[in-house]
């Protein structure tokens, strides 16, 4: 068989861990045999981010702007124990986070469902669709440890110097201060991002915060939201039969276990980075959930919901033995091989993309599984197989489909 040719590169950012380790299991096994791989690497690992001051995620995301699609291996977000272990510089920041804040992206997750893996929610019978806000809010925060008495203020010093100041609080002791913020800009490129998915899905969308509580910071989120629905999407939704509308987030996680899914949830970022793990795990792990950053300018990142799986990584430094999930990696690559194909009008890369899914669900399907779901299996008689063996089942179920 001819290999598939692209015509674009790729951008390829790769990753740390356990998650890196399956990236090169994958792309020896599923990609390489059958694609003449165009891609532009960067390397997001700790130790090279380390060695060009994280300059590189800067890059990778520049590419991203580039060529249009990226694809990323899970990467790690240091802590104090991490900077010890890798004897880093600094504490660098989330990357994904940095990607999100370049590409002004929206974060889609979505349930990747399988015969023998049922919901844990029965009357789950369709995705749900978790479109998270990419920018801002506490993962953009100051804080400040208060030592002891005294009087905490915001204060606002306008560009002509008018100075808006208000007092938050009245300090008795010692206490902890947070600020934290968000733009109209990037609210509005969320919004726009959601309304465009749930046309493109043609999906109910669904917007939640708290603006009983927070009734200018999530007010604005409500009337941005509510103004660009009635004013550029309001005709579109009617015309393919799908509504929007607002509610509170605490009603929003009533309503939602009482749906049949089939909907796009959007959440501000902290509510979507909570709901998402909420989701994955009841619909059956966070191995099995896609996640797409989609910028209104039309940039496309494809990555896998979880983590880099240390635990895992670990045991095979050891020379142990591991059975992980890499099927949210290999949807990774087959969702931004599909993209790139479409972009480039690439058929034959966009088929593949499809069987490549369809072999790895199929495999499942057969019985065939890696240990976290053979626990969760409705299957009779599973079988669970190590890292390496899943991901060469997938090989052979799409060669016989090929």
């Amino acid at each position: 068989m001819n290999k598939i040719q692209m015509t674009t590169p790729l951008v390829e950012i790769d990753g740390d861990e356990m998650t890196r380790i399956l990236w090169k299991m994958i792309k020896d096994e599923l990609l390489l045999p059958f694609i003449d791989l165009n891609t532009e690497y960067y390397d997001l690992g700790l130790p090279y981010r380390d060695e060009t001051d994280d300059q590189v995620t800067i890059d990778a995301s520049n590419a991203i702007k580039k060529y249009g699609v990226g694809v990323k291996c899970a990467t790690i977000t240091p802590n104090e124990a991490r900077r010890k272990e890798y004897n880093l510089k600094a504490l660098y920041k989330s990357p994904n986070g940095t990607i999100r804040a370049i590409l002004d992206g929206t974060v889609f997750r979505a349930p990747i469902l399988v015969k023998g893996i049922e919901p844990v929610v029965s009357r789950w019978e369709q995705p749900i669709t978790i479109a998270r806000h990419a920018y801002g809010d506490v993962y953009k925060n100051t804080e400040f440890r208060v030592p002891g008495k005294g009087t905490a203020k915001l204060v606002f010093e306008a560009e002509d110097g008018t100075v808006n100041e208000q007092t938050i609080f009245s300090f008795e002791g010692p206490g902890v201060l947070q600020g934290m913020y968000n733009l109209d800009h990037s609210i509005e490129s969320f919004a726009r991002s959601c309304f465009q998915y749930a046309l493109g899905v043609k999906q109910d969308l669904w917007f939640a915060s708290k603006d009983t509580i927070s009734k200018v910071y999530d007010g604005q989120f409500k009337e941005i939201f509510q103004n660009i629905y009635d004013n550029e999407f309001k005709a579109a939704f009617e015309e393919v039969g799908i509504t929007y509308f607002y509610t509170l987030i605490d009603d929003a996680i009533a309503r939602i276990m009482k749906s049949k899914g089939g909907i796009v949830w959007a959440c501000k970022n902290y509510d979507g980075d909570v709901f998402s793990d909420m989701l994955s795990s009841a619909f059956g792990s966070l191995a099995m959930m896609t996640s797409v950053l989609v910028s209104p300018d039309g940039y496309y990142e494809y990555e896998a919901a979880h983590g880099t799986v240390q635990r895992h990584y670990y045991k095979h430094l050891a020379g142990e033995e591991t059975s992980t999930n890499s099927v949210a990696t290999i949807f990774a690559w087959t969702g931004a091989l599909r993209k790139r194909g479409e972009l480039d009008g690439n058929t034959a890369l966009q088929e593949f993309a499809d069987k490549l899914e369809k072999a790895t669900l199929d495999t499942i399907e057969s019985g065939v599984m890696t240990k976290d779901l053979v626990q969760i299996t409705t299957l009779p008689n599973p079988k669970a197989v190590n890292s390496l063996e899943f991901i060469q089942a997938v090989r052979a179920t799409l060669e016989a489909s090929l």
